[in-house]
C-alpha cells in the first residue's frame, strides 16, 4: 500500500501532505490524466525525475479529496497553480519523498535528504550571521534547514531571479533536535515581506521546511 500523510496546519487554514514514492511511472500514468501543458512539461523530464514529478500531482489530487484533479498549471514566472482555484500551493521531491502543502495564501515547501557535500556551499546561500549561528550538534541539519527554509521562501514569492544571501534572509535560530520555527523575509527592490517557517526532522533523514506569509508589510 503507498504510504500516504495529510495534516491539517490550522495556523495555516491548510494543510500538508507528504508521499513515499514505491510506485512506477505507469503506477502513476494510470491515475491522474494529464493536461496537454503537463504532459509538455513532463516530456522534457529524464529519469527518475519523471516519477518524482508525477507523485508530487498525485499528492495533491490525493489531499484534495476530488475525485476530478485540479490540473497543474504555470504563471508567467513559472509557479505552479491549480486551475481554477483560489488555493496557493507548493510542491517539492527528494529521491523516495514528495511534499506539498496548500493553503489561501502565499506558501513554500521544501524537502531535502541529508547529505555531507552541502557543507562545501554554505558560503553561497547563508549570510555571516546565519553561519555564525551554527553550533557543532546538529550543524548538518541545522544548515539543511537554512537551505530548505531559502528554498520554501523563493517558492512562496514566485517570481524567480531571487538571490539567496541578498535577498532572502533567515533570523539566526538554535536548532531543535526534532522540530523548531523560525522566521524569514525577503527584500527586493520595493517589495519587502516577512514570513513564518517550520522545520522538521523526518525518518530516513529527510529534512521538511514549509513557511508562509504574514501579514503584508508593504
Amino acid at each position: 500500500m503507498p504510504f500516504f500523510l495529510q495534516r491539517p496546519l490550522p495556523a495555516l487554514n491548510g494543510e500538508i501532505g507528504l508521499w513515499k514514492i514505491e510506485e512506477s511511472e505507469s503506477w502513476f500514468l494510470s491515475r491522474i490524466a494529464l493536461h496537454p501543458d503537463e504532459q509538455s512539461q513532463l516530456d522534457q523530464i529524464k529519469g527518475h525525475r519523471r516519477i518524482e514529478w508525477l507523485s508530487a500531482r498525485y499528492l495533491v489530487h490525493k489531499m484534495s479529496g476530488r475525485s476530478k484533479r485540479g490540473i497543474f498549471l504555470k504563471d508567467q514566472f513559472g509557479k505552479p497553480h491549480l486551475q481554477d482555484s483560489p488555493w496557493q500551493i507548493s510542491i517539492s521531491h527528494s529521491r523516495h519523498l514528495s511534499a506539498a502543502i496548500a493553503a489561501p495564501h502565499a506558501v513554500g515547501i521544501d524537502i531535502q535528504k541529508l547529505v555531507p557535500k552541502i557543507e562545501r556551499i554554505v558560503p553561497r546561500f547563508m549570510r555571516p550571521e546565519e553561519q555564525a549561528s551554527l553550533g557543532d550538534q546538529f550543524k548538518l541539519e541545522h544548515i539543511h534547514v537554512y537551505w530548505g527554509a531559502k528554498e520554501a521562501l523563493y517558492k512562496a514569492y514566485g517570481r524567480k531571479q531571487l538571490d539567496f544571501r541578498k535577498h532572502i534572509q533567515v533570523e539566526p535560530f538554535i536548532m531543535e533536535p526534532a522540530e523548531g520555527r523560525c522566521n524569514g523575509r525577503i527584500t527586493k527592490d520595493d517589495y519587502q515581506q516577512n514570513f513564518s517557517l517550520y522545520y522538521e526532522i523526518l525518518p530516513e533523514d529527510y529534512i521538511l521546511v514549509y513557511c508562509h506569509e504574514k501579514s503584508r508589510s508593504t
